[in-house]
C-alpha cells in the first residue's frame, strides 16, 4: 500500500524509459469529417487518432512524452486507469514541468468530472512505467489519492467512463478488464493505483452504458 503522503514524482513517474526514442517525422493525421465512433473488430479499427472532444487542452511539456503517429505507428490496445496522488491543479503543473519526465493523456477532476487533455492520443504518454504499454495505451489520471475514496465522486466516474467508452469505440478496444486496466496491473509496475477503493464493477458498467450511446456495445 502506498503511503498517504508520497513524493509527487515517485507516484507519477512509474519508472520511465531510459532510452531516447527517435522523433517521428510524419505530420499528425487529421480525422475525416464523416468518421464514426462505432466499435469494430480490431482488424478494422480506424487508423486516425481523434482526441476526445469534451476535454480542456492543458498541454504537457513536450519533454514529458514522445511524439508519435499512433495508431499507425503503434496500435492502441489498452486504457490504463491511474490515481494521481495529487490534486488536479498540481497534476497539471507536474505534467507541464519539463523536468518531471511524466505525463498522461487525460486527467479527470474529482469535484465535477472535468476532463483535461494533456497529451494527444497520437503521442506516447509516459504514464505506465513500461515502454511497451506506454506505446499501446492511453493513460487516464484521476485527481485524488488511493486511500481517500471521497475523491472518487459520481461526477468523476461518469466523466471517466464516458471518456473510456469513447476511446474503446474509436480504437476498437474491448470494454473489458483485460483491456481497461489499472496502473497496478501493468507488468513490472510497482504502483498500487487506482487502489482498493476504485469500484471496477461500477466503472465497467458505466463504460458499457456509454458505449451504447456512441453506438458501440
Amino acid at each position: 500500500m502506498d503511503s498517504p503522503a508520497p513524493a509527487r514524482r515517485s507516484f507519477l513517474r512509474g519508472g520511465l524509459m531510459l532510452a531516447t526514442t527517435a522523433a517521428v517525422t510524419a505530420a499528425a493525421l487529421q480525422p475525416r469529417a464523416d468518421a464514426d465512433t462505432t466499435i469494430r473488430p480490431r482488424s478494422r479499427a480506424r487508423l486516425i487518432a481523434r482526441d476526445y472532444p469534451d476535454a480542456d487542452w492543458q498541454p504537457a511539456s513536450p519533454r514529458n512524452y514522445t511524439a508519435a503517429a499512433r495508431p499507425v505507428e503503434y496500435p492502441i490496445d489498452f486504457v490504463v486507469v491511474h490515481v494521481a496522488q495529487e490534486t488536479y491543479d498540481d497534476t497539471i503543473k507536474i505534467f507541464q514541468n519539463p523536468g518531471a519526465e511524466v505525463s498522461a493523456h487525460y486527467l479527470v477532476r474529482s469535484e465535477d468530472g472535468h476532463v483535461a487533455r494533456c497529451v494527444r492520443e497520437k503521442d506516447v504518454g509516459w504514464h505506465a512505467g513500461n515502454w511497451d504499454y506506454n506505446t499501446r495505451s492511453i493513460g487516464i489520471e484521476h485527481e485524488g489519492w488511493v486511500d481517500k475514496p471521497e475523491y472518487f465522486t459520481d461526477a468523476m466516474y461518469e466523466s471517466s467512463a464516458d471518456l473510456t467508452a469513447y476511446l474503446c469505440a474509436a480504437y476498437g478496444i474491448p470494454a473489458d478488464r483485460d483491456h481497461i486496466i489499472g496502473h497496478v496491473e501493468v507488468p513490472g509496475s510497482d504502483h498500487t493505483d487506482p487502489g482498493p477503493h476504485w469500484d471496477w464493477d461500477r466503472y465497467l458498467k458505466l463504460v458499457k452504458g456509454h458505449m451504447k450511446v456512441v453506438g458501440g456495445a
